[in-house]
């Protein structure tokens, strides 16, 4: 187990947990695979160049409008086609989707520990709701969510706090009683801004910088050591 932050507003100090709100890719599943194949299809739809999956790690993370936007950027492309860019990748990705990725290890050992402490659980994500509930189905996953919600479910993304609050709601949980699991400053932030404890996993994809010199209340190694912590 890694240490806790340990200061009067610790997450060793809150109230018990009634809930936890996990993240997906990145957290959960590395899905990098996924996105890079999109991505090149993309690309090469626009007859444009492809893009190192190094440099897709640092861009994903905040929703895909984001990522492609992100893309274009990087390979200097005209803005203006950003529609057709949408267009096909949102052809393309269902096609990958699931087929590049793999769950981590260690998941579904935390997920089946957080149950077993009676903890009711949310995946939420800025990837759209159904790639997210069709990767969790593939993997294997979905039976473990009470509620899954993509980036699409609300009218904000993280790191605005607005999706941690509503999925808050929809598990009937208080924000102080709801751990949010992720792996980058978009959870953090948008856990702190909410009000729910945040404990991060050291890999994912932190838009390519120290996940530890995030603000959160803890790191583990994989999130079966996240239990450990309750």
């Amino acid at each position: 187990m890694l240490p806790v932050r340990s200061t009067p507003s610790a997450f060793a100090l809150q109230a018990p947990l009634q809930a936890a709100i996990v993240d997906l890719d990145g957290t959960m599943v590395d899905t990098l695979g996924d996105f890079s194949a999109a991505l090149d299809r993309m690309l090469a739809d626009l007859s444009l160049p492809a893009v190192p999956a190094a440099a897709v790690a640092e861009m994903v993370g905040k929703g895909s409008e984001h990522l492609i936007r992100s893309v274009l950027a990087r390979v200097q492309a005209d803005p203006g086609l950003y529609d057709a860019a949408w267009a096909s990748y949102q052809r393309h990705y269902p096609q990958v989707n699931g087929r590049h990725s793999q769950v981590y290890p260690g998941v579904v050992e935390g997920l089946r520990a957080l149950q077993a402490r009676g903890l009711a659980l949310a995946c939420l994500t800025n990837k759209p709701t159904d790639f997210a509930r069709a990767l969790l189905r593939d993997k294997g996953l979905d039976g473990f969510f009470a509620q899954v919600f993509g980036g699409d479910a609300f009218a904000r993304k993280k790191p605005d706090p607005l999706p941690l609050l509503r999925t808050c709601e929809a598990l009937g949980s208080p924000p102080g009683r709801t751990l949010m699991l992720g792996d980058s400053s978009n959870d953090a932030q948008a856990a702190r801004a909410a009000g729910c404890p945040v404990v991060l996993v050291s890999y994912g994809y932190n838009h390519g910088q120290p996940v530890r010199a995030v603000d959160a209340d803890g790191w583990v190694d994989s999130l079966a050591e996240a239990a450990a912590l309750l």
